[in-house]
């Protein structure tokens, strides 16, 4: 038996931290749904089963980008579709690209809806997944400029 573990997988966050992304997710998930989209965590049963934004919590302890980050998902109909087309040897059918289409498209819709409601977003620059959105944290209302007063005039 050797002293290596069988994979090297990061290592896991402390509890609290995994509890304030938990939050995040939840925060960013009602968000969507205050919208009218259908959000749901990764890992929900029947999730697979779902279409929507699907929101994943990193609980690696040395996370590289963001906490917590999302990505939409077509119908499953759609989605076995491109599968039938591609293992059927037809990758150019359009039916393939949809999926991917559809979620870059939603990719700035979702963005917008969540900067909209206090959640700070941006588009993940991962060539691997181009249409993950990426979840920071929350912001709070911007303090008010104070007004301007004119400068006295000078005679």
């Amino acid at each position: 038996m050797t002293d290596h573990p069988m994979f090297d997988l990061p290592p896991k966050a402390p509890p609290e931290i995994i509890e304030a992304r938990e939050a995040l997710a939840g925060q960013a998930i009602q968000a969507l749904r205050r919208a009218g989209l259908p959000a749901f965590r990764d890992g929900e049963t029947p999730a697979t089963d779902r279409a929507g934004a699907v929101v994943y919590v990193d609980s690696d302890a040395d996370t590289a980008s963001a906490p917590v980050y999302m990505s939409w998902r077509c119908d499953p109909a759609m989605l076995g579709a491109a599968v039938d087309s591609l293992t059927s040897g037809d990758p150019d059918a359009p039916v393939v690209r949809y999926p991917g289409m559809i979620s870059l498209h939603m990719q700035g819709a979702l963005i917008n809806i969540l900067l909209s409601s206090g959640v700070s977003a941006a588009p993940d620059n991962d060539a691997m997944n181009p249409d993950h959105v990426l979840v920071f944290g929350t912001t709070s209302d911007p303090t008010p400029a104070p007004l301007s007063t004119p400068a006295p005039e000078t005679p």
